[in-house]
């Protein structure tokens, strides 16, 4: 496997800790979507459970304000809930004022940081910038969403990398990842943690297998598909 730390994406308990159980993950991250998809209807006590479930692994747990003194006390509230724990503040708030002053008070205060939804340089930047020297903290780049512009993320990747090197205690995560081949791309970019679905982690047996078992496997496949239509062509 790539020299890179996998995080878990998702925000169901029962595929939080098969994963955890697995051994295959060194962290965990989760956000509004990914609740809301996965029914959770009590914030507080979903992370409660997960804290107590895995207790020694980083997990990453959302900000729901959109307003900056909402933020603030959010995270205080949600940085208690284990020293494992890192609060994720977004880069902008809806308006698209940036969260950096916050991000600086919160550092400053040595409360764990996960910046998400970053998708330019000059983000990674003012987010590195605002970070008290020395202290844990996450910058969340969305290079799969970058991807999704029809643009090469890598570039944008790497230099994400150099800026967040530069700071000790910054992390650079490739976020929004899309296929295993990306965690091959984030080592290569210099990125320290990528985050996956279960459907990718559920994939990563498949590293390193020889093409021509794969093709015959498929070939298989489809014939098992065919024996269960019931028809023929002729």
């Amino acid at each position: 496997m790539p020299d890179v730390k996998i995080y878990a994406d998702g925000a169901v308990i029962e595929e939080m800790l098969a994963a955890y159980r697995s051994g295959n993950v060194q962290g965990f991250t989760t956000n509004p979507s990914l609740m809301k998809k996965a029914g959770v209807t009590d914030y507080v006590g979903f992370a409660q459970q997960v804290v107590e479930a895995i207790p020694d692994l980083p997990v990453s747990f959302e900000v729901f304000g959109d307003d900056f003194d909402t933020m603030r006390k959010e995270a205080v509230t949600i940085a208690a809930f284990g020293s494992n724990v890192y609060v994720k503040i977004p880069i902008t708030n809806t308006a698209g004022d940036s969260s950096a002053p916050l991000i600086s008070e919160l550092s400053a205060q040595g409360i764990q940081l996960n910046v998400t939804a970053i998708t330019t340089v000059e983000q990674v930047h003012a987010t590195v910038d605002a970070f008290t020297a020395g202290t844990a903290n996450i910058v969340s780049v969305f290079a799969g969403r970058v991807a999704d512009t029809g643009r090469d993320p890598m570039p944008l990747m790497t230099e994400s990398a150099q800026i967040c090197h530069s700071k000790a205690g910054a992390e650079l995560l490739w976020a929004s990842s899309r296929e295993p081949y990306n965690i091959v791309q984030a080592a290569d970019a210099g990125a320290d943690i990528i985050t996956c679905t279960p459907a990718i982690l559920a994939k990563l047996s498949m590293f390193g297998m020889d093409l021509g078992e794969l093709s015959l496997e498929t070939v298989r496949g489809f014939a098992r598909d065919i024996q269960s239509l019931g028809y023929s062509i002729l």
